[in-house]
């Protein structure tokens, strides 16, 4: 599969079913190939036949889908990995559980030590945010000036970047070493989704300057 680099389409929380897969369906035909089910509104029958016609979509189009904080489901689906937050268990014992083959990420929010811990762990992304104020978590805190481009020079594995992104301020963050564009409003609210996803993959398919 191809590496980590590119858009990350975060699920939109609230839709209808048969909605929520048109709507990805529609990213990956734009190029998207990363996808992250994250909805913790859902009943645990309904996560489980989303998460189950997830994973068929997003096989169909050779795109990673990622579950959100749920091991678990994760397995119950052969999910290609799982992300976790802070409070969402020890990260290590994941890494155990999960094996070689699947895929583990991290959110480090604003914190270069625990990203580099993370790393340390053998997992193979590291999120961070809010990039900008985002209508998603508004009481995220906003990554101070330059915090990207540290992390780059810090550290080896690819790097997510998550919070408020829109296409005029994406190319600013793949500029300054996101692999990496997690995206839930500017990707799931755009009149033509196919393509603004289309549009987000270019940017890294052209030389950075």
């Amino acid at each position: 599969m191809a590496e980590l680099q590119g858009l990350y389409a975060i699920t939109p929380a609230g839709l209808p079913r048969e909605t929520l897969l048109a709507q990805v369906e529609a990213a990956l035909r734009g190029g998207c190939r990363q996808v992250q089910l994250r909805d913790k509104t859902l009943p645990p029958a309904e996560l489980l036949a989303r998460a189950h016609a997830l994973r068929a979509l997003t096989a169909r189009y050779g795109a990673r889908f990622i579950i959100n904080d749920d091991l678990a489901l994760a397995s119950v689906v052969a999910a290609d990995g799982v992300h976790l937050g802070r409070d969402d268990g020890d990260w290590a014992l994941a890494r155990a559980i999960l094996g070689p083959q699947r895929l583990l990420g991290v959110s480090c929010y604003a914190d270069l030590e625990a990203a580099q811990r993370a790393s340390a762990m053998g997992v193979d992304y590291v999120a961070f945010g809010a990039a900008f104020p985002s209508p998603s978590k508004p009481q995220a805190a906003v990554l101070p000036p330059g915090f990207i481009a540290r992390a780059r020079a810090q550290l080896a594995l690819p790097l997510c970047v998550i919070g408020g992104i829109t296409l005029s301020t994406a190319a600013s963050l793949r500029d300054q070493g996101a692999d990496l564009l997690a995206v839930i409003n500017d990707l799931f609210t755009a009149p033509e989704i196919a393509g603004q996803a289309a549009c987000y993959q270019q940017l890294f398919t052209k030389a950075k300057p």
